[in-house]
């Protein structure tokens, strides 16, 4: 809707006209307006709704025009990132910044690891289970590297506020020049909101504001695949989407992030319904039709609602799903059903090779922390220590990215990590690599 009374908007705004000694450039509307915005300080969910209307070549083409310094930039280079294309120049800088001079220097690689490295995570309490496999895989990182590593410590933030921002302090005060964690949402955002904070941190979750400057943060949220899941049904021309969703706060938060993606990308949710809803048929024969179905949704219950989406005469449409489709199979009699439903996943958990790391189903023989479920936080882990050593990489390089475990991390202008998944679906009951579904 925001995207709607923007666009409405943006009918009588004047392009403007950038000039430099060689070249005249008009600008498109939609930037245009975006960039009075950004300059004013304006809101950034009404800005990425003007960009999302742009399609590839003109966001791209447009953020190529862009001065050097303009607010815009950072906004229209994250609308790249998330749409997998590439930066065509390294992010200004001028509101979020890293500083790693103080390390010593770079491998040719960009490999430039902190001096002495703290990590905060819940290693008791009701969250230690979760921690577990996000340290060990940090651990693989670590041990796996045969350069200089730093000193590394261990803080337990008991998975509460106030134990992670006492475990800060201790890390601090021990002479640390760089803090990963924490773990918590809640805890990232007490840690976002301090007036200062002394040593830069890689939050491993998303705060609800951007990270302070010099700081950044990794996570696999919900938000994250629900974006991921609108591309990939854009890219495959979908423009009416059924939702099929669980009653869980995770995919509540897939499919929200889903509906804002897809309005500001000019397409729709049709209908949000429960696994448990009888007849598909009124919905599938509404004015307009559906293009494809969206399932947040565990395998369990995806199994459960295959027959009805195809008395409904929709088992042919496009089907996308979270990474939760995943949970709950495991048996390729039974998960046939699943066959060509696409998820998001990690190239790791997928058979994929990842450099200085061995296959999951060597680490998995060994660590009980890597198998099933928990080799995505392990992978998660892992990708957190190649942040650690590479952040200056990704922050100063057009194309700066590393190829991790859990898929292809780049950092936006605002220090969010940015990860371009790997892309499965079902074939004989058997998860296996998509390949290339479009650019995700």
């Amino acid at each position: 809707m925001v995207a709607t009374v923007l666009l409405g908007g943006c009918v009588a705004m004047p392009s403007r006209t950038t000039t430099d000694t060689s070249t005249r450039h008009v600008q498109h509307p939609l930037i245009a307006q975006a960039s009075v915005l950004a300059q004013a300080g304006g809101n950034a969910s009404q800005i990425d709704a003007l960009l999302s209307q742009l399609d590839d070549a003109t966001l791209a083409s447009e953020a190529a025009a862009l001065a050097i310094g303009d607010p815009l930039y950072t906004y229209a280079g994250r609308a790249l990132l998330r749409r997998g294309l590439p930066l065509p120049r390294p992010f200004d800088r001028t509101a979020w910044q890293f500083d790693a001079s103080s390390r010593p220097p770079a491998a040719s690689d960009g490999y430039r690891p902190p001096v002495k490295l703290a990590v905060l995570l819940p290693l008791s309490g009701e969250m230690s289970q979760a921690a577990a496999p996000v340290r060990d895989g940090f651990l693989a990182g670590y041990y796996g590297e045969d350069r200089r590593r730093p000193d590394i410590h261990f803080y337990d933030t008991h998975g509460t506020v106030g134990g992670s921002l006492s475990a800060y302090d201790q890390a601090v005060a021990a002479g640390s020049d760089f803090v990963v964690g924490p773990l918590g949402r809640e805890q990232v955002d007490a840690m976002f909101g301090r007036a200062a904070l002394p040593v830069p941190l890689l939050a491993l979750n998303r705060g609800t504001e951007a990270p302070p400057a010099g700081n950044a943060s990794f996570s696999l949220s919900p938000e994250d695949e629900g974006v991921a899941a609108a591309e990939l049904l854009i890219e495959r021309g979908a423009r009416r989407i059924l939702v099929v969703a669980g009653n869980d706060a995770s995919q509540q938060r897939s499919v929200d992030a889903l509906r804002e993606r897809l309005g500001e990308r000019g397409a729709v949710v049709t209908d949000v319904v429960n696994v448990g809803i009888v007849d598909l048929a009124p919905l599938a024969q509404k004015e307009g039709g559906i293009d494809a179905v969206f399932l947040a949704v565990r395998g369990s219950a995806a199994r459960e609602f295959m027959p009805k989406l195809a008395l409904a005469g929709l088992a042919g449409k496009p089907r996308v799903a979270t990474s939760q489709l995943l949970s709950g199979t495991g048996k390729a009699e039974e998960d046939r059903v699943l066959d060509g439903i696409a998820f998001p996943t990690e190239p790791w958990t997928n058979g994929g090779y990842v450099t200085g790391l061995a296959p999951e189903a060597t680490v998995a023989e060994a660590l009980p922390t890597a198998r099933g479920g928990a080799g995505r936080l392990f992978a998660f882990g892992y990708d957190a220590w190649l942040l650690t050593a590479y952040l200056e990489k990704l922050a100063l390089a057009a194309d700066g990215h590393v190829e991790g475990a859990t898929g292809t991390l780049r950092i936006d202008g605002f220090g969010n990590i940015q990860r371009t998944p790997a892309w499965a679906t079902f074939s004989g009951g058997v998860p296996v690599s998509l390949g290339n579904a479009g650019r995700y």
